[in-house]
């Protein structure tokens, strides 16, 4: 196991991300995904200019996402803190990804979309990391009141299909599941 004597090193760099789910009233839910990277030593610019410890990063992504499809259906970026004032350009960089849906896939179709050149690095990590808690805010959103739980399945099971492997398609919960409510394939 690797241990951080905090006597012996010093801290350089953090990043947070926190992802919070709002249920929005309309079948639907509001996911907001704060960045923030902090430098907490001097640094040296390529100029030779001396940097102090300061916020690098810190990028807000709010989307409304309909529920139980997990389909985007707005997106919104803020930009408080960047290192660069260009960077403020790629606030919309984002707005492709209205109309997806949060399914298996997703990462790498939003990589492929707005990705590299496309957009901003952070912002991809960002929705990226949104993306699972998505779809567990919007299954507590969903079980805030009882239903049939058949129902419940049908509606869910599209979504979770293949996004990791305890839920592949050929794995034994979800032939588990399929048998027990009696849905096809």
């Amino acid at each position: 196991m690797i241990e951080i004597d905090k006597i012996k090193h010093e801290k350089i760099h953090t990043r947070q991300i926190d992802i919070t789910t709002y249920d929005s009233g309309e079948n639907a839910i509001i996911v907001e995904g704060k960045l923030k990277d902090d430098r907490w030593q001097e640094i040296y610019r390529p100029t030779g200019e001396i940097a102090p410890p300061a916020t690098v990063h810190h990028m807000i992504i709010r989307m409304k996402v309909r529920r139980p499809e997990l389909v985007i259906e707005d997106i919104d970026v803020a930009m408080p803190t960047v290192p660069q004032e260009e960077c403020t350009d790629t606030r919309t960089s984002l707005q492709p990804v209205i109309g997806m849906k949060i399914t298996s896939g997703f990462t790498t179709l939003v990589k492929d979309m707005v990705g590299g050149i496309k957009g901003c690095v952070h912002l991809v990590a960002l929705l990226t990391a949104m993306a699972p808690a998505a779809l567990q805010g919007g299954w507590a959103a969903m079980a805030q009141k009882p239903s049939d739980p058949a129902k419940y399945f049908e509606r869910t099971i599209n979504v979770v299909i293949n996004t990791c492997r305890i839920w592949r398609a050929d794995g034994p919960l979800v032939k588990k599941y399929r048998k027990k409510f009696q849905i096809k394939s």
